[in-house]
C-alpha cells in the first residue's frame, strides 16, 4: 500500500487519452418522460418550444418562480433549489467578492437556525456539507443547493425553512462574519497559482471594457479581510429579492405538497420596492483582433487559442434548436479531424479542440484552442487556422456528416430510452437555465422527435456555410500562453498577426479520407460452450463456467434502461514483471490501445464504431490484468467482439506510438515547474524508500519505453485467460448474453497457466517523517498527514476503520475551518488493504496560510488526541451512521456499486452472502466501538506529515 501510488502515471494517461475519439455517444439534454404527443406542424422553424408538460411552473404574486416536478430518480429524495439571478457582476466596489461571501454566511446562522446547526442537522439526516450541501456564486447568478431524503417527517418543512431564510432571515452576526473572513480567504488562496495568474492576464483583454473584467466571484483579498455585516447586507438587501429569486424543487415528493410549501414559506415575502435596477452588463465588441500573450515560471505547458465572441442567445423555437444543432454537427465533425491530426506525429500540438459556449449573460464564444508541443505555439496556431480555413473553402465530408448526424440521433435515442431513469439533479440544471436564461424545456420525448425530424433535413452545404462566419477579425481574441524559461522563446503580436496572413494565402487542399471496409471482426473463432450453471437467488446472480475454464457472472438490473458495465480479471499484474519493466507495463494497455484492434487503426475503429453505444479496454494494475468495458444493450454484441479483439488481436501502430511518446513528453517536460507535481512526487518517493519500482516520472524516461517489448509485455499477459472471471451488471438479458458468452469468451486460449500476484513493492513507511517541500510563488501551504500500519483485516475493522475517520473529518472541519478559520476544506480518507499485505492507512488534507502551517498541525494533533480519549458523542455517531446509510441506500441503485462490490467478494474469495451485511454494522456502531478503533488506528508511531510552502524570497 503507498499513498500517491501511480497518479503520475493516470495523470499522464488521462491527459494523452483526451486527443482520441470514443464511440460513446451522449445527448447534451438530459431526459424527461414523455410530453403529449407533439402536433404535426409543431416542427415549423418559427414554432415556438413547448414546455414540458412533466413540470409545473408558477410564478407567486410577489415575483418569485418556481419550478416543481415529480421525479422517483433516485427514489426518496428530492433536489432543492433557491437560484438567486444576482451575482459577483452586481457588486459595488467595497463589495468584491462579498457576492460569494454571503453564499458562506447563509450557513453560518439565520432567524431558524443559529450559527452552523443547519449543517449539523442536515448532516444528521444523511446529508454531507461540500458534497450535497452546497452553494456557488458566478458572475450573474448564486445557487443554494439542497438534495435531502423524502422518506422521513418534517425533513422537507425544515429545508424550505432554510431556504426561506436564506431569502429573508440570514443574521450576519459579526462575529460571524469575522469568523468567516478566514474561510473565504483560503477559499481564495486554494485557487492561486499559475491558473489564477494567467487568467489574471487574459481576462481584461478578453473582456474588454466589461465589468466582467474586474468583478471575479471569488472578490480581492483586502476585502475579503476586512469584511464586515454592513457591506454584505446591503448587497442581500438589494438583490436577493422576489422578482429575482426562483425555487427548484424535483424529486420523489408529492407536488401538490411541494407547492404549497414553496407557497407558504415564500409567499409572505413582500415586493422590494425602489429596488435597484438588474441590469445586464454587456461585453464590448471590437472590429480588429485583440491578444493576449502570458508566460509564467510555473506553467506546465504551451496553449494558444482563438475565440469569436458574440451576443448571447437562447433556445426558445425550432428554428433555434436546429440551429444548435448545425453548430454541434460542425464542432464533432472538426473535432474528429483535431483528434486524427493529433495521433500522427508531425503535428504541431498534441491536442486541440473547437466548440463554445457561454462566457457571460450577455456574452458567448466560439473557440479553437490547441495544446501545443513545445516551441510549436506559432505552428500550432497555424494549424488551428489551416483546418478552419480548410472547412470555410472545401466544406466537410458526406461521410462526415453521415456519421455525426448518426451519433447525434443515437445520442437522443439513449436519452429518450432513459426518460423514466434521468436523476433529479438533471431537471434542476434545465429549470434553473429556463429561470436565469430563458432557454426552452421541451422534455426529451419532443427533443428526440425533433431530432428525428431535422436530421434528415441538414445538408452539408449549410453546415459548411458555418465555417464562413467563424474566421473573421471582428471581436476576435487570440490568447497564448506558456512557461517562463530559459531557450524558449515568447512570441510578439506581430508574429501572431503573421500567422493569420500565412494561412489566408496558402494554399490548402481537401481533407481525405480512407475507411476500412469488412466486419469488425474478419473472422469469427469457433463457438465454446458453458458447461455449468449455478444461481444466487438472493443476489439475482448466475454464474456461468466456460469449456475453456472461464467463470462468468451476470447480475440483471434495472437501474437503467441503456447501459451494461463489464469487468473481467485475474491475478498476477504488474507484480510479475521485472522492475526494470514496470513502467513499460503501466503504460502499456494505453499504447497498445492507441494502435488499434485487428485490422483497424484508431481512426478506422472510431469510424467503425459510429452510432454505437460499446467499448472494452484492457487493463493492467500492480495486482491483477483485466478488460472493462460497457454497452447500450442493443450493442452488447459489439462490446463481446472489442473484448475479443483487445484481448487477442492488439494492434502496434508505430506512428500512433510515436505521437503517444511526444504527448507524454510535453506532460512530463516541465513538470517539475508545477508544485504540486513536486510535492507529489515527494510524498511518494518518501513512503517507498527509494524501491526500484515507485519512480518520479519524467522525461527521461521514456527512452525506455519500446514498442515490440510493450506488446510483449501486453501479449503475454494476456496470452492465458482460463483464470480468468467476468462479471456482468445491468439492462441484460441472459438469454441474449449467454450465446455472446459463448462466442467470444469461450474461446479466449486457455492452457492452464494459474498464477497470482507478488508482493514486490514498497514495504510500510515506519517510525516519523516530517518533509516539507517548498515550491512555488503563491502564498499557499498542502498539508497531507499520513498515519499507517500493519494488522489483521476483517471487514468489521475495515469498517470501523472507515468509520473513525469520518468522524475525525467531521471533528478537523468544525475546528480547522469552523473555529479557527484556518481552512476551506478538511479531507479524511482511511483504506484498509488487504493484498499484497494486510496494511491500513488514514490520509489527512488541507491547505492553509503559510504562516499558520503550524498551529493548524497543532490543533490537528489536539484532535486525535481528543478522540483517541474522548469517545464520539451519541449525535456524532449518529450523523455518521445516517450518512453511512443513506449513501448505501442511493449506492445500491447504481450498477456500478455492484459491479465493484461482487467483484471484491469474488477477488478475495469471499462468501458472496457476505453482501448486504454493511446494515447491521452501520445499525451496530457505537461511541463504544468507536473509541476503541480510534486508540487503535490514530496512532503516531507511523506517522509521516508533509507540507507544502512557498519557495523563500
Amino acid at each position: 500500500m503507498s499513498f500517491f501510488r501511480n497518479l503520475s502515471v493516470a495523470a499522464l494517461v488521462a491527459i494523452t487519452t483526451a486527443t482520441t475519439a470514443g464511440a460513446q455517444s451522449t445527448a447534451t439534454k438530459p431526459a424527461t418522460k414523455p410530453a403529449a404527443k407533439a402536433p404535426v406542424d409543431s416542427f415549423a422553424l418559427s414554432s415556438a418550444l413547448p414546455v414540458d408538460a412533466s413540470v409545473k411552473i408558477g410564478t407567486l404574486p410577489n415575483g418569485i418562480r418556481y419550478y416543481i416536478r415529480r421525479n422517483a430518480k433516485p427514489e426518496q429524495r428530492a433536489e432543492l433549489r433557491l437560484v438567486v439571478n444576482a451575482g459577483s457582476i452586481l457588486e459595488d466596489e467595497d463589495q468584491r467578492g462579498l457576492a460569494h461571501f454571503i453564499e458562506h454566511m447563509a450557513f453560518n446562522g439565520t432567524k431558524s437556525f443559529a450559527k452552523n446547526d443547519i449543517v449539523k442537522y442536515l448532516e444528521s439526516i444523511g446529508v454531507r456539507f461540500g458534497a450535497d450541501l452546497n452553494a456557488f456564486t458566478s458572475f450573474d447568478e448564486t445557487v443554494y443547493i439542497l438534495p435531502v431524503p423524502t422518506d422521513s417527517a418534517g425533513i422537507l418543512e425544515k429545508s424550505f425553512r432554510f431556504l426561506g431564510d436564506v431569502a429573508t432571515g440570514i443574521l450576519f452576526d459579526s462575529t460571524e462574519v469575522v469568523a468567516e473572513r478566514g474561510v473565504v480567504l483560503s477559499e481564495w488562496r486554494n485557487g492561486l497559482g499559475a491558473g489564477e495568474r494567467l487568467r489574471d492576464k487574459q481576462f481584461p483583454v478578453i473582456f474588454r471594457g466589461s465589468r466582467y473584467a474586474e468583478r471575479l466571484p471569488i472578490g480581492k483579498p483586502d476585502i475579503l479581510e476586512k469584511a464586515n455585516p454592513a457591506p454584505l447586507k446591503r448587497f442581500w438587501r438589494d438583490w436577493y429579492r422576489p422578482d429575482l429569486m426562483a425555487v427548484v424543487a424535483v424529486g420523489d415528493a408529492d407536488p401538490k405538497k411541494l407547492e404549497a410549501l414553496i407557497r407558504s414559506t415564500f409567499g409572505g415575502i413582500a415586493p422590494r420596492k425602489g429596488a435597484r435596477a438588474r441590469t445586464i452588463a454587456a461585453v464590448p465588441t471590437h472590429d480588429s483582433t485583440l491578444i493576449s500573450i502570458a508566460t509564467d515560471k510555473e506553467l506546465s505547458g504551451s496553449s494558444v487559442g482563438v475565440l469569436w465572441k458574440s451576443k448571447g442567445r437562447t433556445t426558445r423555437t425550432v428554428g433555434d434548436l436546429r440551429q444548435d444543432l448545425l453548430e454541434r454537427l460542425y464542432n464533432q465533425m472538426l473535432n474528429q479531424r483535431f483528434s486524427e491530426l493529433a495521433l500522427k506525429p508531425e503535428t504541431p500540438f498534441v491536442g486541440a479542440g473547437a466548440g463554445g459556449g457561454s462566457f457571460v449573460r450577455s456574452s458567448e464564444y466560439y473557440s479553437l484552442d490547441a495544446r501545443a508541443k513545445e516551441g510549436q505555439l506559432m505552428e500550432s496556431l497555424q494549424a488551428l487556422l489551416t483546418e478552419a480555413e480548410r472547412v470555410r473553402r472545401h466544406g466537410f465530408l458526406a461521410a462526415e456528416l453521415d456519421r455525426a448526424k448518426t451519433n447525434t440521433l443515437r445520442g437522443y435515442e439513449r436519452a429518450y430510452q432513459e426518460r423514466d431513469k434521468t436523476p433529479s439533479g438533471a431537471f434542476v440544471d434545465e429549470y434553473i437555465n429556463n429561470f436565469l436564461q430563458g432557454e426552452a424545456i421541451p422534455g426529451i420525448a419532443f427533443e428526440y422527435a425533433a431530432m428525428q425530424k431535422l436530421l434528415p433535413t441538414v445538408t452539408v452545404a449549410e453546415v459548411n456555410a458555418l465555417g464562413a462566419g467563424r474566421v473573421g477579425e471582428a471581436n476576435r481574441v487570440v490568447t497564448v500562453s506558456l512557461p517562463e524559461k530559459d531557450g524558449l522563446k515568447v512570441p510578439s503580436d506581430a508574429d501572431i498577426r503573421a500567422v493569420f496572413g500565412k494561412v489566408n494565402a496558402a494554399t490548402i487542399a481537401p481533407w481525405v479520407e480512407t475507411v476500412t471496409a469488412g466486419a469488425l471482426v474478419a473472422r469469427a473463432p469457433a463457438v465454446g460452450r458453458v458447461v455449468s450453471e449455478k444461481r444466487t437467488e438472493a443476489l439475482n446472480l448466475t454464474e456461468w463456467t466456460l469449456s475453456n475454464g472461464i467463470k462468468v457472472f451476470v447480475k440483471p438490473t434495472d437501474f437503467t434502461a441503456d447501459q451494461i458495465v463489464m469487468t473481467g480479471w485475474s491475478p498476477g499484474g504488474a507484480s510479475l514483471v521485472a522492475d526494470k519493466d514496470v513502467f513499460k507495463t503501466s503504460l502499456a494497455t494505453t499504447v497498445i490501445e492507441r494502435g488499434g484492434v485487428g485490422d483497424y487503426s484508431i481512426i478506422d475503429l472510431n469510424k467503425k464504431l459510429t452510432g454505437k453505444v460499446a467499448s472494452a479496454s484492457a487493463v493492467i494494475s500492480d495486482l491483477s490484468e483485466g478488460v472493462s468495458g460497457r454497452a447500450s444493450p442493443k450493442d452488447l454484441e459489439t462490446m463481446m467482439q472489442l473484448t475479443w479483439l483487445r484481448l487477442t488481436s492488439p494492434r502496434a501502430d508505430t506512428s500512433a506510438f510515436k505521437a503517444l511518446l511526444q504527448q507524454f513528453d510535453q506532460v512530463l517536460k516541465n513538470k517539475d515547474a508545477n508544485p504540486a507535481a513536486v510535492f507529489s512526487d515527494t510524498v511518494q518517493m518518501t513512503l517507498a524508500g527509494g524501491h526500484p519500482r515507485v519512480r518520479p516520472l519524467s522525461a527521461e524516461m521514456l527512452k525506455e519505453l519500446n514498442l515490440d517489448e510493450m506488446m510483449a509485455i501486453y501479449r503475454d499477459r494476456f496470452a492465458d485467460l482460463g483464470d480468468f472471471t467476468f462479471l456482468f451488471v445491468g439492462n441484460v438479458d441472459l438469454a441474449v448474453l449467454k450465446p455472446l458468452v459463448e462466442q467470444w469468451l469461450a474461446p479466449l486460449p486457455a492452457a492452464g497457466r494459474k498464477e497470482t500476484f507478488k508482493d514486490v513493492g514498497p514495504k510500510l513507511f515506519s517510525g516519523q517523517i516530517d518533509k516539507t517541500v517548498r515550491k512555488g510563488i503563491a502564498p499557499q501551504s498542502q498539508t497531507a498527514i499520513l498515519m499507517a500500519g500493519a494488522a489483521p483485516w476483517s471487514r468489521e475493522d475495515s469498517y470501523l476503520l472507515s468509520s473513525v475517520g469520518e468522524v475525525l473529518e467531521m471533528r478537523l472541519l468544525d475546528r480547522l475551518r469552523e473555529s479557527l478559520g484556518g481552512t476551506y476544506s478538511v479531507s479524511v480518507s482511511a483504506q484498509f488493504s488487504r493484498n499484497p499485505r494486510q496494511e491500513w492507512q488514514l490520509v489527512i488534507g488541507y491547505g492553509s496560510a503559510p504562516d499558520k502551517a503550524e498551529s493548524m498541525f497543532a490543533a490537528v494533533k489536539q484532535e486525535l488526541d481528543s478522540l483517541r480519549r474522548v469517545p464520539p458523542s451519541a449525535a456524532e455517531v449518529e450523523r455518521v451512521r445516517e450518512q453511512q446509510r443513506r449513501e448505501l441506500e442511493l449506492a445500491r441503485k447504481q450498477n456500478g456499486y455492484w459491479l465493484s462490490t461482487i467483484r471484491a467478494r469474488l477477488e478475495n474469495g469471499d462468501d458472496l452472502g457476505t453482501i448486504g451485511n454493511e446494515d447491521p454494522m452501520i445499525a451496530s456502531l457505537t461511541a463504544e466501538k468507536l473509541a476503541a478503533a480510534a486508540k487503535k488506528y490514530l496512532t503516531e508511531a507511523n506517522r509521516a506529515r508533509f507540507v507544502l510552502l512557498p519557495e523563500s524570497k
